[in-house]
Parts: C-alpha cells; sequence; structure tokens
C-alpha cells in the first residue's frame, strides 16, 4: 500500500523519501566513492567505464555523464551525494545550485542574497510563481542560444 504523499505537489521541489532512496543507492554508493582521489582519477579518465562498474540504470548513467543535477535527482540521486560529482569537476555547491535553476552562479547568489524565492505562487503546482515548471528555466544560463 503506497504512502500518501501531499509534499510531491511542491513545484521544484523533489523530497527524498525512503522511495528515492531506495531507487538512487546505487547512484549515491557512486557519489560517494568520489571521495577517493584515486576513485575521482579513474572516474575522470574514463566516466562511462567508472559508471559500467556500477549497478545503476542507464537513466543514472545518463543523468551523471549529462551532469543534470535535477535528473540526477529524479532518479533517486541526493543533492549532498551528488555534490562530490560536482566537487570532482572543480564546482562549488553554489555553483551547482546556479545550474540547477539555469541561473549563472551570479544570479544564483544574488537571488539568496535578497533571501531566495518567494513562497507566493510557489506553495502548489499550478500556480504562477517562478519555482514553476512553465517558468523554468530560470536566468542567463537557462536562455537558449541563438
Amino acid at each position: 500500500m503506497a504512502l500518501d504523499k501531499p509534499y510531491t505537489d511542491v513545484p521544484g521541489t523533489i523530497i527524498f523519501d525512503a522511495d528515492q532512496s531506495r531507487k538512487g543507492y546505487w547512484l549515491n554508493q557512486f557519489c560517494m566513492s568520489l571521495m577517493k582521489a584515486a576513485n575521482r582519477e579513474r572516474f575522470k579518465a574514463d566516466e562511462r567505464a567508472y559508471l559500467d562498474e556500477w549497478p545503476m540504470t542507464e537513466e543514472q548513467k545518463d543523468a551523471v555523464i549529462a551532469r543534470d543535477l535535477n535528473w540526477c535527482m529524479r532518479t533517486g540521486g541526493n543533492i549532498y551525494f551528488l555534490a562530490k560529482i560536482g566537487a570532482t569537476d572543480g564546482l562549488s555547491f553554489q555553483q551547482m545550485a546556479g545550474s540547477m535553476t539555469g541561473m549563472t552562479e551570479a544570479e544564483y547568489r544574488d537571488m539568496m542574497i535578497k533571501g531566495g524565492r518567494s513562497a507566493e505562487g510557489n506553495r502548489y503546482l499550478g500556480e504562477n510563481g517562478d519555482a514553476q515548471p512553465q517558468n523554468q528555466p530560470q536566468g542567463a544560463a537557462g536562455k537558449k542560444k541563438d
């Protein structure tokens, strides 16, 4: 019997619950492996070969290779584990968070300094706040290049 999950209606939010934890177990274990320098070196030398050593789904591997953290989270990744990928690439957490919104690092930083996103229009899917799917991505980094 599935549990009622009223929190799935929060726009722009993936709650890391027990189901997500089970789904992303191997993805998150891979991320934790990057804490060791030797594993980071092996991963950077041949990402696909290193990922193939882990019993992750093809979708999870594709999400890692694409460095799409939102995609990684949808497939069970926990942002605190996924941060190891960013660190391996030399990115700060701020840079990673900005990439998840389509903002540049500066845009993301400025938004957070101003207090972050407003809750107005972002409490439930279907409203018109800036975190709603129809308003994504935000910022210059998410704009399509002409």
